[in-house]
């Protein structure tokens, strides 16, 4: 592989703000997927991802459609996603899979499940380094370069009107986007620099506590505190299960140590809780559909089981199915509310949009 800009790439970030920026930008939306630098150098087609650990052999039907669809020397910024069975929103879970160490198994899910990948941004195209002109430079190449190109690539859609963008961070979450980025005009390519701008849909949540991780510097100190959500209705299973629904994961050095103390009159075993099945998984006590995963990396998932009486507000962005999307963030303990008043029914439903009309059909 020869290109002006050669692998790996750590991409450009953003930092994130409350409220929609104005001025020279470029707005986009916010694409919910792993974040992917493409290198294509005729034959040869490399799929970096953030943390600069080539993913190619993950997706194999997209190396061949990079192959075929774009520039015949180019390097490409932007998102791998995966739509989901229903065909009109993203499915991050789904895409988690392809990261699997079978090879087996990554070629059956890509056949069966195939990716996409949406291109915004445009770091090299023929022998040419374009990471130093302006967006605008760059985009204005991009979507040359990509004109008329069919799925599974797609040119991101993008606006200079921030009443548009405004509209798009209203309606697209409901095809399961994460946001909006801003971009400068004039800004060059800086790879790993918050630079550009990202909104992202907050919200509040009241939750039951009903476990928690140690932290790594030591066992009196809290790593994450598992929340849990009541489904009355039984939309996700046995109606009035309580069902994991993420972590809170942040807390200052000194609050660990005085939330574990806290915490003690609560714990439990797991003879008397709702997890109770937990207790057969030795080593690994983790509530079904949590956050472990391929992604955990081998971590030590046991938790401390706690009689859920306990309420906190949490603050999250967006709902992945009955969890949520990222890690939630404290806001403050509910004494006023009963464990069995935190259900479902309290989140907010985005507005429903089709992921067609987003990708241009």
């Amino acid at each position: 592989m020869d290109l002006p800009v050669m692998p790996p790439v750590k991409p450009m970030l953003a930092k994130s703000v409350k409220t929609i920026p104005t001025g020279d930008l470029t707005y986009e939306p916010k694409w919910d997927g792993f974040r992917s630098i493409i290198f294509r150098d005729g034959d040869e087609v490399e799929i970096g991802s953030r943390n600069e650990r080539p993913m190619t052999r993950y997706f194999p039907e997209m190396v061949e459609a990079l192959r075929e669809l774009l520039p015949a020397k180019c390097v490409l910024d932007g998102e791998l996603i995966m739509i989901g069975s229903s065909g009109d929103r993203l499915d991050f879970d789904q895409l988690q899979q392809r990261i699997h160490p079978a090879a087996s198994r990554v070629k059956m899910l890509s056949e069966t499940t195939p990716a996409r990948f949406v291109a915004f941004d445009l770091l090299a195209l023929g022998d040419e380094d374009y990471s130093a002109r302006p967006f605008a430079e760059r985009r204005a190449a991009l979507a040359d370069a990509l004109a008329n190109v069919p799925a599974p690539v797609h040119l991101t859609p993008t606006t200079t009107d921030p009443e548009v963008a405004e509209q798009w961070f209203n309606e697209f979450e409901g095809a399961g986007l994460d946001g909006v980025v801003a971009k400068p005009q004039g800004l060059a390519y800086q790879p790993d620099k918050r630079v550009m701008f990202k909104i992202k849909h907050e919200r509040t949540a009241d939750c039951v506590v009903a476990g928690y991780r140690t932290h790594k510097s030591g066992p009196d100190a809290i790593g994450s505190l598992l929340l849990g959500l009541y489904d009355h209705d039984g939309r996700y299973g046995e109606p009035g299960s309580l069902l994991s629904v993420g972590v809170i994961g942040a807390f200052p050095a000194a609050r660990r140590k005085e939330l574990f103390t806290e915490l003690q009159p609560w714990v439990t075993t797991f003879d008397d809780h709702p997890w109770d099945w937990a207790r057969q998984l030795e080593g690994n006590r983790t509530p079904r559909n949590a956050e472990g995963s391929r992604w955990s990396g081998g971590k030590d998932l046991s938790f401390t089981p706690l009689r859920p009486e306990r309420v906190v507000e949490v603050r999250y962005e967006h709902m992945e199915g009955n969890r949520f999307r990222h890690t939630a963030q404290f806001n403050r303990w509910r004494p006023d509310r009963t464990p069995e008043s935190c259900g479902y029914d309290q989140l907010d439903e985005p507005v429903k949009f089709d992921l067609g009309d987003i990708l241009g059909g």
